[in-house]
């Protein structure tokens, strides 16, 4: 049985009657160009958009759950993050135990690890950079140990060692017994890290399927309108506009 799922999902006209499954252990990464919908799908999953349709985790509809057993269940790393205090790094990914009304130490020490974020643990986070402030708000989700992780666009304004580092995190999460979700606009790192694709375009879905199905010269010139050089059988694969 599916660890989420969604049924007919829809969001006004920003999303259209989206179904797709995730399993333990799976990444799923959603693809397509800048306002295909994937931001608001994740929103829809962790209950802040309205919707209509069906979300369901282990054959049990969502509707019915409390905004605590929702947040217990799934945790989001939105695209855009911010604090409105200067508060320390710990202080941030201590947040993440609220849905859980504790401060469980390891917990939160394994997820400042997992984020690799303990050289800096007690500087301000207004104090650092946007790939570091990325960082500490990935560790907040973990730390509150989501069945299933969702990350909005996770490895935007990080260097090219972090965003193998994020994405090895998310990987190694999901395989925990755990599910991702992720929003990527970097197609080679998909291929790289998906064990299934969701390509969207205008909050539809255009296909969906493993890396090899999806990533196909035709479907993303369909949805792109570019042509694409695709080398899926590179170690690690390549996907990349010509």
């Amino acid at each position: 049985m599916a660890l989420i799922s969604t049924q007919s999902l829809t969001v006004d006209e920003r999303v259209k009657g989206l179904s797709v499954e995730l399993h333990r252990g799976e990444v799923l990464g959603l693809i397509g160009p800048n306002g295909a919908g994937k931001s608001t799908f994740l929103h829809a999953l962790v209950g802040l958009e309205k919707y209509t349709g069906k979300i369901e985790s282990d054959g049990i509809d969502l509707i019915g759950f409390s905004r605590t057993q929702r947040a217990r269940l799934i945790g989001l790393q939105p695209q855009t993050v911010s604090s409105a205090w200067p508060i320390s790094v710990a202080d941030v990914v201590t947040l993440g135990r609220l849905p859980w009304g504790d401060e469980d130490g390891d917990a939160i020490d394994h997820a400042m690890k997992l984020a690799d974020i303990n050289d800096f643990s007690d500087r301000r986070v207004d104090h650092l950079s946007g790939g570091e402030r990325a960082r500490v708000w990935l560790a907040r989700v973990l730390a509150g140990q989501p069945q299933v992780l969702l990350a909005d666009e996770p490895v935007a304004n990080l260097d090219i060692h972090f965003q193998l580092s994020v994405m090895d995190v998310l990987k190694n999460y999901a395989a925990q017994d755990h599910g991702v979700i992720v929003a990527l606009h970097d197609l080679s790192l998909a291929a790289r890290y998906c064990d299934k694709l969701c390509l969207l375009k205008d909050g539809e879905c255009v296909a969906i399927g493993s890396p090899a199905e999806v990533l196909t010269e035709s479907l993303l010139h369909s949805v792109y309108g570019v042509e694409v050089d695709i080398d899926l059988n590179r170690s690690p694969p390549v996907v990349l506009p010509k």
